[in-house]
């Protein structure tokens, strides 16, 4: 099938979109290896924080989203990695090809699919925003903002383990090059990272560019902080958008 604007346009478009994600979701919580990686995750996030809330006292959520950061592109690798490997490794990628879907909306499928464990992911986070309402006044505005931050990064790094997951056919090699890369994402806006880089170039900058162009850390930081910028917005959607469609491109590929 053509993947051309008009059938993207189409709302027959959405709907093929639609089968895909359910079908994803339902393969996902059939194997239970996605729903037991998400629960996994939201026990070691909540933990962490609660023993730095007991330890510290302090009515907010500025340890969540201290944590966060540095175990999301683990967790979203995790959930990613078998998207499109596994399907090429037992040959199930071929036989989807061959359904009346284009290329596109298997992408948009399998994305809305793993942004649906990152649903899950955040209201993990539930039992904390109401302990810590019940305890004190805490800011909701910057609970909210931490957490459209953390849905911004989840667009690029479950786009980045997509396109990651469509090139190779080995789970775990899938999980270690998107981890890796989602690692790098986030260190690339630590200030000692930055300082270093800058160090190696004080001409270029290049610590500096590099945490400009790339980093989420630093709007993760921003929006924990309650400060949301278009910038950050334009910087989660044109990444995403730019691996999606390598995605679609390395689809087409494999079903010519």
């Amino acid at each position: 099938m053509s993947t051309s604007p008009g059938i993207a346009r189409s709302p027959s478009f959405a709907r093929g979109a639609w089968v895909v994600a359910k079908r994803e979701a339902g393969a996902s919580l059939d194997a239970r290896i996605a729903a037991v990686t998400t629960c996994a995750f939201v026990v070691l996030v909540n933990a962490i924080f609660m023993n730095e809330f007991f330890l510290n006292g302090v009515v907010g959520m500025d340890a969540y989203f201290r944590v966060v950061p540095l175990l999301l592109p683990f967790f979203l690798a995790a959930v990613t990695m078998r998207l499109f490997a596994e399907e090429r490794k037992t040959r199930t990628l071929e036989l989807l090809l061959t359904l009346p879907v284009a290329p596109a909306q298997v992408v948009l499928g399998k994305f809305v699919a793993a942004f649906l464990l990152v649903g899950l992911f955040l209201l993990g986070a539930l039992p904390i925003v109401v302990m810590l309402c019940a305890l004190g006044d805490p800011d909701l505005g910057l609970v909210f903002g931490g957490m459209f931050g953390i849905v911004l990064a989840s667009a690029v790094l479950i786009a980045l383990g997509m396109f990651v997951s469509a090139l190779v056919t080995d789970q775990i090699v899938a999980f270690v090059v998107t981890a890796v890369c989602g690692v790098v994402l986030v260190l690339l806006g630590n200030d000692a990272v930055v300082a270093v880089l800058d160090g190696l170039a004080p001409t270029f900058a290049v610590g500096t560019a590099l945490k400009d162009a790339f980093s989420l850390l630093p709007h993760l930081e921003a929006a924990a902080r309650g400060e949301l910028h278009l910038a950050a917005v334009v910087h989660a959607v044109a990444f995403s958008t730019a691996c999606l469609w390598s995605t679609t491109r390395a689809l087409e590929r494999a079903r010519a």
